[in-house]
C-alpha cells in the first residue's frame, strides 16, 4: 500500500453539527477575487470570481456579507480590481494593493530604491488600496540587484512599513508557511504528504533561510512600527506555536492575527486556540484564504468557531492533507464570535460595512 492509499475512517461515533450559516453576520477578510493566482486553479488571466453579484448572493446564505480581496497587486491591475469590487459594491469589498518588489533589483542607490517602493505605495492608497498584502516571496524569493536575498526586516523596506503607517493603511503579512515545509521532507515531517505532491513548497533548502529567521524578522518589523498596524496572517505565521503568537499580541499592539487555512494547526490545540482568543478576542479575524472561492470551507469553520464537537476533519480529503489528525470545535461565546466575524476587521478596515 502506497501512503496516499491509506486514508483510514474514523470510527469513533461523536456529536456532529452541520453548520452552514455564521452565527453572527461575517466578514471573510481573507480572500483571492482577482486574477493573481488564477494560474494555481489552471484559469491564468481569468477572474477568480466571474460575477462578483453572484458571489455576494451566494456568501449570503452563508451569513458572510464583505469581502477583504489580497489581489489587487498595483497599477493597473490594482485600478481594475477596485472598479470590479470596491467601486461597484461599496462597503461589501476591500481591495489590498501589493508592493513590486521587483524595483529591488533595479538601478540605483538605496536610499532611490526604498523611496521608489514607497512612492508605489502612496500612489497604491491614493488610487483605493485600503492596504497592504505582503506575501512570503519577501524573504523566499526576492532578490535585490546583487542577486542576494532580501529578508522582511531589510533596512530598505523600512520606509515601505512607516508609509503604511502615516496612510492609515494596515499590512496583511504571510511572512512563512508551516514550520514542516522548513524542515526535511521525510518519514518524520508532519506534512510529508503535500510537500511530496508540491515540492515547490518544501522550502528546508540550502540558501533560504530557516522558518525561525523568517517570523524573527516579523517580529523586528512589528517592533520597529509601532504606528504601523499588521496583521500576520494564518494563525500569526506560527499557529503551532501559540505561546509565541501570545506573546506577540500581548507584545505589540498594533499587531492582530487571522486564522485563514490554519484550522488543521489551531484545531488540533482548542484548549490553547480557546483561551488565545478569549485573551485577545479584539485581535483576532475570520478569514479562510479558500481557492477558488465557492464557500465551501465554510461549514468546517462555523463548525470549528461556534460548536464543541469532537474529532472531525479540517479538510474533505480531496487532496493530499496538510495533517493526518482531527480537529475540536472551540464553542466561542457570543461576544467573542462578533468581534472574530466582523468587528475586528471593520475597525481595521472602515470601507467595510455589515448591511443593515
Amino acid at each position: 500500500m502506497q501512503l496516499d492509499e491509506f486514508r483510514p475512517k474514523q470510527q469513533l461515533v461523536t456529536e456532529a453539527h452541520d453548520v452552514q450559516r455564521a452565527r453572527h453576520p461575517a466578514i471573510d477578510a481573507h480572500t483571492h477575487l482577482g486574477r493573481w493566482l488564477t494560474g494555481w486553479v489552471n484559469r491564468p488571466g481569468t477572474w477568480m470570481v466571474d460575477d462578483p453579484a453572484a458571489l455576494l448572493d451566494q456568501m449570503a446564505a452563508h451569513n458572510v456579507h464583505g469581502f477583504v480581496n489580497l489581489d489587487g497587486r498595483w497599477g493597473e491591475e490594482l485600478r481594475a480590481n477596485l472598479d470590479r469590487f470596491d467601486v461597484a459594491y461599496p462597503g461589501r469589498f476591500a481591495t489590498f494593493a501589493h508592493v513590486d518588489w521587483s524595483r529591488l533589483g533595479g538601478e540605483g542607490t538605496h536610499t532611490q530604491v526604498a523611496s521608489s517602493l514607497a512612492a508605489q505605495l502612496r500612489d497604491s492608497v491614493a488610487a483605493g488600496a485600503a492596504g497592504v498584502k505582503v506575501w512570503k516571496d519577501l524573504g523566499l524569493e526576492v532578490r535585490d540587484a546583487r542577486s542576494s536575498l532580501v529578508l522582511p526586516d531589510d533596512p530598505r523596506l523600512a520606509e515601505v512599513w512607516a508609509t503604511a503607517g502615516e496612510l492609515g493603511v494596515p499590512i496583511w503579512w504571510h511572512v512563512a508557511d508551516p514550520v514542516a515545509f522548513f524542515q526535511p521532507v521525510d518519514g518524520r515531517n508532519e506534512n510529508v504528504e503535500v510537500l511530496l505532491a508540491r515540492p515547490d513548497w518544501a522550502f528546508g533548502r540550502k540558501g533560504l533561510p530557516a522558518f525561525e529567521r523568517l517570523v524573527d524578522a516579523l517580529e523586528a518589523v512589528v517592533s520597529a512600527h509601532p504606528e504601523t498596524t499588521f496583521v500576520a496572517v494564518h494563525g500569526g505565521c506560527y499557529a503551532e506555536n501559540l505561546g509565541w503568537v501570545d506573546r506577540m499580541l500581548s507584545t505589540y499592539p498594533n499587531l492582530s492575527i487571522d486564522i485563514a487555512a490554519r484550522l488543521a494547526q489551531l484545531g488540533r490545540q482548542p484548549r490553547a486556540t480557546r483561551a488565545l482568543i478569549l485573551r485577545h478576542p479584539s485581535r483576532v479575524i475570520f478569514g479562510t484564504d479558500e481557492i477558488p472561492h465557492v464557500g465551501s470551507d465554510y461549514p468546517t469553520y462555523f463548525r470549528f468557531l461556534e460548536t464543541a464537537d469532537e474529532s472531525f476533519p479540517h479538510d474533505d480529503d480531496s487532496h493530499p492533507s496538510l495533517g493526518r489528525w482531527m480537529i475540536h470545535g472551540l464553542d466561542l461565546p457570543d461576544e467573542a464570535l462578533r468581534q472574530v466575524y466582523a468587528e475586528n476587521v471593520l475597525r481595521l478596515l472602515p470601507r467595510l460595512e455589515l448591511p443593515s
